[in-house]
């Protein structure tokens, strides 16, 4: 049963997998870029240069690089990519959910194990809610400075 299991999945992932490899080598999806988007283009010669998209044709790719504006050939071009948009709130929800739900299971711990010991002593119960806040406040800040966006393939030449 296992084995079949894993083979229908193989099955359903490869040409999933291939569809999306099909559309990178696609010259037609640079037309998705607007105009002044930071680019990466790498040419059959390995060289690399960066800057803003100014525009495609059927034929060529124009960017604002450094020294100006310069048109690249399409058959020198061997791979674009552009820069993702950032998730830096969505990360920082995230990490700011799980660690006002850590800070309140330590908090709860915490208070569960000192009415054991002290069960007269009721002031270790309102520890969940700041420990809570401080975890959430600093998963929230760290998620959001390490999330920085990231590059993709727009078009890649087979």
């Amino acid at each position: 049963m296992r084995r079949l299991t894993e083979t229908l999945l193989i099955l359903l992932l490869v040409p999933g997998l291939s569809l999306a490899k099909s559309a990178q080598n696609n010259w037609e999806n640079l037309k998705e870029l607007a105009p002044g988007q930071e680019i990466r283009i790498v040419l059959t010669d390995a060289k690399s240069y960066g800057g803003e998209f100014r525009g495609v044709s059927d034929g060529a790719i124009t960017v604002r690089v450094a020294a100006g504006e310069q048109t690249f050939e399409r058959k020198n071009v061997l791979r674009v990519s552009a820069i993702g948009p950032s998730h830096r709130l969505r990360n920082a929800l995230i990490a700011a959910g799980v660690g006002v739900g850590v800070g309140l299971g330590i908090g709860a711990a915490y208070a569960a194990s000192q009415r054991r010991e002290y069960p007269q002593n009721h002031y270790f119960e309102g520890y969940g809610l700041p420990l809570g806040a401080v975890f959430g406040g600093a998963g929230a800040g760290l998620a959001a400075g390490l999330s920085k966006p990231g590059w993709y393939d727009v078009y890649r030449e087979r």
